[in-house]
């Protein structure tokens, strides 16, 4: 008899305060997104036919055998197996389907590779630590990504708030109080790659125009986790309008995102900002419950292609 299906699971996420400036040291802020997920479902394949990936919604089928060493999907299957000490090939089909827009600084390789961990854990009977999984799939962020600041596994594996310092400080927090986030896709693709390498190319040319910035980003996460942790969610949109001030000065907002956040402003939202790598991806604006409806409706007037209502908590 054959051994049933096993399935893994992993949420989106959305950078709430710091995204660049983390990838130089400084503190940022992320959260889960559950309304978007990915899902892993692995099983027993035909004797001889290894492990492989069928991956549609990303329109990938990867022979892991024959795939690249730096291909992300075959890494992370051959991480896995060896991190539950399976046999390096076996005959296994794992179908991964995943609602977590790609190239929108939602986290989507980190997601699908923590659903593929997770599916091959469960299906092994193996039970891996939150620590370990993020562990693992931090190996394929940068494969995908070239310089990760590690923050997107983390809060994908943990699936909780993360204050994170880079090479320093993984801390899940809790939330004082619940709050609602309107989370508005530009239908822009942001490559993390290319926009964190040219921000660095910059940096690196002029160090004293932009450690500042980073500086200032790093005080405003530090204050918003503050506020965070009190249940003082009125602070935080004054402190989401700064944080996007400084990524303007960086470079790496976009007219689409600047539009959508003046409407999300106009509509009453507290605050908004870019979230993730810029240049197109997402905008996110904090709301409350009697104006998230105006806010979705006035951000699919600007042009969002789709908005998502997501409580943090």
């Amino acid at each position: 008899m054959s051994q049933p299906a096993s399935t893994g699971r992993a949420p989106g996420k959305v950078i709430l305060f710091g995204e660049h400036a983390v990838v130089y040291g400084y503190p940022a802020i992320a959260v889960p997104v559950s309304q978007v997920q990915a899902l892993a479902q692995a099983e027993g394949g035909p004797p001889g036919q290894g492990t492989v990936v069928h991956a549609p919604d990303l329109g990938r089928r990867v022979v892991v055998r024959e795939a690249a060493r730096d291909d992300p999907l075959a890494t992370i299957v051959r991480l896995a197996l060896e991190a539950i000490r399976a046999a390096p090939d076996p005959d296994l089909t794992v179908a991964v389907r995943s609602t977590v827009p790609v190239a929108r600084g939602m986290g989507s390789g980190a997601s699908v590779s923590t659903a593929i961990v997770r599916a091959l854990a469960a299906y092994y009977h193996r039970w891996l630590t939150s620590q370990a999984i993020s562990d693992l799939v931090y190996q394929t962020e940068v494969l995908y990504h070239g310089t990760p600041s590690g923050i997107d596994n983390t809060v994908v594996a943990f699936e909780k708030p993360v204050f994170f310092v880079r090479g320093e400080t993984r801390e899940v927090f809790w939330v004082g109080r619940p709050f609602l986030l309107a989370i508005a896709d530009t239908g822009i693709e942001s490559p993390t790659r290319e926009v964190v390498g040219d921000l660095r190319r910059r940096y690196e040319a002029e160090p004293l125009r932009y450690r500042p910035l980073f500086e200032e980003a790093g005080s405003i996460a530090r204050q918003a986790r503050a506020a965070i942790a009190r249940g003082s969610v009125d602070e935080l949109g004054g402190l989401m309008d700064r944080n996007h001030a400084l990524l303007w000065q960086m470079d790496v907002s976009c007219p689409e995102l600047d539009r959508l956040a003046a409407a999300a402003h106009e509509a009453g939202a507290l605050g908004a900002k870019l979230s993730g790598a810029g240049r197109g991806g997402n905008m996110i604006a904090l709301v409350t419950e009697e104006s998230c409806g105006q806010v979705e409706l006035m951000l699919q007037l600007a042009g969002a292609v789709r908005v998502l209502i997501t409580e943090v908590s």
